[in-house]
C-alpha cells in the first residue's frame, strides 16, 4: 500500500459487525478492557437527546438570535431542524449499520478512510469541549445569580473567569488613560474592571480570579460519568422531565401575556439578520449526535438510536419555534439581547416569580447538556484508542463501573480547568462548525457507502432520485436567494470582482468553495441518480458553514493542523488497521 492510499484506508463494515467490541450484557463475567454495559432504551436515548439539545439553546442563546433576526428566528429553527433531520437519517442509517461507538469518526473511518476519520475525531473533539465550556460557564451565571436572589451572595472574583477580569481592567484602564468618560466602558468591562480590583493579590500582576461554579458543576457531573451508565441515564431521565415540565410552564403561561403587535415586522433585518443568528440557533442543536456515541450501551442498538434521533429532533425543534414565537411575542425582539432570555421576559411583565423558577430551572437544564456530552466525548476518544490512533490508556474501561475511565476525567479536565479561568465570546462559533463539519461528513459517507438506497440495515435512509432532482433545487435555491437576499449576493460580486481588495474577498472564499461543492453534486447526481436527502443534507450543511465567518473557518484550520501532527506524530504509526496491512 503506497504512502498516499494508506491515509485512506477503510474498516470493512462486515468485519466491524463480525469483531464487534465485547459488552457485559453478552459477557456478563467479561474482564476485557472494551466491555461496556447495555443499559439504555428508546426512552432513555430519546431523553438524553432533548437533555442534549433543550439547553443553553432555550436558556441562554436564543436571546440573541431573537434580537439579531426578530420573530422570523422561529424559522431559522425550523430550517435549522431541516437541515438536522437530513443528518438525522444519515446519522441513523450508520447507526443502524455499524452499532459501534465512536458517532461520526466510526462512521468516516468505514466510509472516507483513516485521515478523514482522524479529522472528524479531532473536530469532535472540538465541538464536544468547547460546548461544554460554554455551558458550565453559562451554568455558573445562572447559579450565581440563583445565590444572589435567596440572599448568599457569590464573591464576583469566585464567579468570573480570569480572561474576563484580565480583559475588563485593562480596557477601563485604557479608557480612563485616554481620559473618557466611564460611561464608555461596557458593563462587563467595568464589571470585570471591579472583579479585578476586589480579587485577591498574587502577584504584582495577577490577582486570584476563577469561575469556581463552572468548575464544581464539571466536577460533580464527570464523577457521575465516571461511575457508570445506569446512574448517568437515571439522573438524565430526571433532569429531562424537570426541564420539560418547566417549559411547559412557560409556554402556557407566557402565551396569555403575548401582543401579537410585536411580531410585526416579522423579520425586521431581513435574511441578513436571521441568519446571523445561524451559529446560536445550531448550537442549540448539537446535541442529538450525541446519541451515536452510546451505540454500546444500548440494549437494541440497531432499532432504538434511529427512532431516539428522530424523536428527540421533532420535539425539541416544536419546542424551540412554540418558546421563541411566545418570547418575542411578549416583549419587543429589541430587548431580547440579554444572557437569560426567558427569565428576563418573566420579570418584564411582573411575574418575578416565574422568572425566579425559569432561573431555577435553567440550572438543571444545563447539567443536563453538560452531562450528555460528558457522556459522549470519552467514547469517541476511546474509539480512537481502540483503532490505535491515540495511546491505548484512552480505551481502558473501569472493572467495576464498565466506563472508560480514564478518557471520562481527561475529558473532565479538558472541559473543567478552561472553564475555571476563559470566557466564551467566540467559542460558540467555533462549535457550530465543527458540528457542522461532522454533519456534511455523515451525509457524504451515506452518499459512498449507499448512494443508491440498496442497504439491507434495518434502518435507511428513503432513496429518491436525484438525478433531476438535485440540480432544480440548486436553481431554485439560487432564484430565491437572489429574491430575497438580493444585497448580499450583490456584495458577493463585488467581492469576487476585488472592488473591496483581498480583505473583501477573503470573507467570501468559503461561499465560493460551497458553490463549487453545488456545480460538482449537481453533476454528480445527474450522472449517478445520487439519493437525494443525503446531497441536501450535504448542501445544507456547506452553506450553514459558509455563514459562520471566516475568522472562525482560520481557527478551525488551525485546530485541524494540530491535529494533523498527533496524527502523522503518533496514530499513523500506531494504526491497527496500518499495522495489520
Amino acid at each position: 500500500m503506497s504512502s498516499f492510499s494508506s491515509l485512506f484506508r477503510r474498516k470493512d463494515i462486515s468485519a466491524i459487525l463480525q469483531n464487534p467490541p465485547v459488552d457485559t450484557a453478552t459477557h456478563p463475567g467479561s474482564t476485557e478492557e472494551g466491555a461496556l454495559e447495555r443499559n439504555l432504551t428508546v426512552r432513555d436515548l430519546t431523553a438524553l437527546g432533548i437533555a442534549a439539545v433543550i439547553g443553553a439553546g432555550i436558556f441562554s442563546t436564543i436571546g440573541n438570535a431573537s434580537y439579531d433576526g426578530g420573530p422570523a428566528v422561529s424559522l431559522l429553527f425550523v430550517f435549522t431542524a431541516i437541515a438536522c433531520a437530513f443528518s438525522a437519517l444519515c446519522y441513523a442509517q450508520f447507526a443502524a449499520t455499524i452499532p459501534i461507538s465512536g458517532s461520526a469518526y466510526t462512521y468516516a473511518y468505514a466510509s472516507f478512510g483513516e485521515l478523514t476519520a482522524w479529522i472528524i475525531g479531532w473536530a469532535l473533539i472540538m465541538e464536544y469541549t468547547v460546548g461544554n465550556i460554554v455551558v458550565a460557564i453559562s451554568w455558573s451565571d445562572y447559579f450565581t445569580g440563583l445565590m444572589q436572589g435567596i440572599g448568599l451572595e457569590v464573591p464576583a472574583y469566585l464567579s468570573m473567569g480570569f480572561q474576563s477580569a484580565y480583559q475588563g481592567y485593562h480596557n477601563v484602564l485604557e479608557l480612563m488613560l485616554a481620559g473618557r468618560p466611564l460611561s464608555e466602558a461596557s458593563s462587563a468591562d467595568l464589571a470585570g474592571y471591579q472583579t479585578w480590583l476586589t480579587a485577591p493579590v498574587l502577584t504584582d500582576s495577577l490577582r486570584l480570579v476563577i469561575d469556581l461554579p463552572a468548575f464544581g458543576i464539571t466536577f460533580l457531573i464527570t464523577c457521575l460519568v465516571y461511575v457508570g451508565i445506569k446512574e448517568s441515564k437515571n439522573a438524565s431521565n430526571l433532569l429531562v422531565l424537570l426541564k420539560l415540565i418547566v417549559v411547559a410552564v412557560v409556554i402556557l403561561v407566557g402565551i396569555f401575556y403575548v401582543n401579537t403587535g410585536n411580531w410585526t415586522p416579522f423579520a425586521p433585518n431581513g435574511v441578513s439578520g436571521v441568519l446571523k443568528g445561524v451559529s446560536a440557533v445550531f448550537f442549540a442543536y448539537i446535541g442529538f449526535d450525541a446519541i451515536s456515541t452510546t451505540a454500546e450501551e444500548c440494549k437494541n442498538p440497531q432499532r432504538d438510536l434511529p427512532r431516539a434521533m428522530i424523536y428527540a429532533l421533532i420535539i425539541c425543534t416544536i419546542l424551540y419555534v412554540i418558546v421563541t414565537l411566545v418570547l418575542t411575542g411578549m416583549v419587543s425582539y429589541t430587548e431580547l439581547g440579554v444572557g437569560d432570555p426567558l427569565a428576563f421576559v418573566f420579570t418584564k411583565v411582573g411575574l418575578p416569580q416565574l422568572a425566579g423558577l425559569v432561573a431555577v430551572s435553567a440550572i438543571f437544564a444545563m447539567a443536563s447538556v453538560l452531562l450528555v456530552f460528558q457522556i459522549g466525548q470519552p467514547r469517541i476518544w476511546m474509539s480512537m484508542s481502540r483503532d490505535g490512533l491515540l495511546p491505548p490508556v484512552f480505551a481502558r474501561v473501569h472493572p467495576r463501573f464498565r466506563t472508560p475511565s480514564f478518557s471520562t476525567i481527561v475529558t473532565g479536565l479538558f472541559v473543567g480547568v478552561p472553564a475555571l479561568l476563559l470566557n466564551m465570546e467566540l467559542v460558540i462559533d467555533l462549535t457550530s462548525i465543527g458540528t457542522l463539519f461532522a454533519f456534511a461528513l455523515v451525509c457524504g459517507g451515506i452518499l459512498v457507502i449507499d448512494p443508491h438506497g440498496t442497504s439491507e440495515a434495518r434502518f435507511t435512509v428513503p432513496y429518491l432520485n436525484g438525478k433531476f432532482l438535485v440540480p432544480l433545487v440548486v436553481i431554485v435555491g439560487g432564484i430565491l436567494l437572489l429574491m430575497y437576499n438580493g444585497e448580499q449576493v450583490a456584495e458577493f460580486g463585488r467581492a469576487v470582482r476585488g472592488d473591496s481588495g483581498y480583505e473583501g474577498f477573503r470573507h467570501y472564499i468559503p461561499m465560493l468553495v460551497f458553490l463549487g461543492f453545488c456545480v460538482y453534486l449537481s453533476i454528480a447526481s445527474f450522472r449517478n441518480r445520487l439519493s437525494l436527502l443525503p446531497v441536501l443534507g450535504l448542501l445544507i450543511n456547506l452553506y450553514l458553514m459558509t455563514q459562520l465567518g471566516v475568522n472562525n473557518w482560520l481557527l478551525f484550520f488551525a485546530w485541524l493542523v494540530l491535529g494533523l501532527g498527533v496524527y502523522f506524530g503518533y496514530g499513523y504509526k500506531h494504526s491497527k488497521l496500518g499495522l495489520k496491512s
